[in-house]
């Protein structure tokens, strides 16, 4: 099963993007999906989190901003930012916790301009 991240681009501060991550087969046993970031110089750091149950936890620097979702039928998770901010421009990963493994897709880039 592969990830693959997109919705990343380039906008203006203020803006918003929707970022999506598709899974390409069925994951059992998954406990719960994340959005992580990088930002150049920097560790990957965590963002979102949604739990099979449906709650959500965020990072304090985006909570009230960002929105973690998920679309179960369409096997595809969710990242709706808005307010972006310049501290805001990372590449952007996904990753699901199934009963076996830490599946992770590759990354997508969001660059905010000032």
């Amino acid at each position: 099963v592969q990830l693959q991240a997109s919705g990343g681009g380039l906008v203006q501060a203020g803006g918003s993007l929707r970022l999506s991550c598709a899974a390409s087969g069925r994951i059992n046993g998954i406990s719960v999906r994340n959005w992580h970031r990088q930002a150049p110089g920097k560790e990957r750091e965590w963002v979102a989190s949604i739990y099979n149950g449906g709650s959500t936890k965020y990072a304090d620097s985006v909570k009230g901003r960002f929105t973690i979702s998920r679309d179960n039928a369409k096997n595809t998770l969710y990242l709706q930012m808005n307010s972006l901010k310049p501290e805001d421009t990372a590449v952007y990963y996904c990753s699901i916790k199934g009963a076996w493994r830490h599946y992770w897709g590759r990354g997508t880039q969001v660059t905010v301009s000032s």
